[in-house]
């Protein structure tokens, strides 16, 4: 039987995957998770992460369509209308934090 998480690699059984320096023990800094309305495929996903990708400070951006949730995580916590903004520039509406 073959195990689902390979020890040697950053991505887990769920499927989500992190950074090398998360792996290392670094700080991760802060998660934020927000809702976003109209995001209905991976374009859309691949849009509003792009845009929220490139506010200082963000680390990761992981966006799912199904639940309209985008988990951000920053070396600090971020200014919400900054995000609102980068969702917007994308062309979708942030709704608040989940």
């Amino acid at each position: 039987m073959t195990s689902q998480t390979d020890p040697g690699s950053c991505c887990s059984s769920d499927g989500s995957c992190g950074s090398a320096a998360a792996a290392d023990g670094q700080d991760a800094g802060v998660t934020t998770v927000y809702k976003v309305s109209g995001m209905t495929c991976g374009h859309c996903e691949g849009a509003v992460s792009q845009e929220i990708s490139a506010l200082d400070g963000v680390t990761a951006v992981k966006a799912v369509a199904a639940s309209g949730e985008v988990t951000v995580t920053s070396s600090a916590p971020l200014d919400e209308a900054a995000v609102r903004a980068a969702v917007d520039e994308a062309g979708y509406e942030l709704a608040g934090t989940a």
